[in-house]
């Protein structure tokens, strides 16, 4: 696979039945995690045994950036603040789309005094989460 561009990996919210960028953005990550079911025992000889196909898989997305006011960024704060858990659109050029419920787990803003504002997100799954690749 050819390199990819880092500003075509997007994070964008459902918001009224159209998927919106989260604007600003300059650095966002995708985190695939699954947990393991561990089946050692005494008969293990001393080895860890997991059990395959057993463990809860999660996907955690995080972004940071510069405040711009945009719609997807307020959708994202409202939806915080309302403790509601929006369906978002993961974008990962050459790879392929991530969809699903996420849970808004961090919002944080910062500025100095002689910077612009900044934000951090940090998201995680709620449920299945669907693959599409590209």
């Amino acid at each position: 696979m050819a390199a990819q561009k880092g500003r075509e990996f997007l994070i964008q919210a459902l918001i009224s039945g159209s998927y919106v960028n989260i604007g600003g953005l300059r650095t966002k990550s995708l985190d695939i995690n699954e947990g393991t079911v561990d089946v050692s025992d005494s008969d293990s000889d001393g080895w860890v045994e997991l059990l395959a196909d057993a463990a809860l898989m999660s996907i955690g997305i995080s972004g940071n950036g510069v405040f711009k006011d945009s719609a997807g960024e307020n959708f994202i704060l409202t939806q915080k603040l309302a403790r509601v858990f929006p369906t978002l659109r993961i974008i990962v050029p050459g790879l392929g789309r991530f969809d699903g419920v996420f849970m808004i787990g961090n919002l944080q803003q910062q500025g100095g005094h002689d910077n612009e504002i900044a934000y951090s997100m940090q998201f995680m799954s709620s449920g299945e989460i669907t693959f599409t690749a590209s």
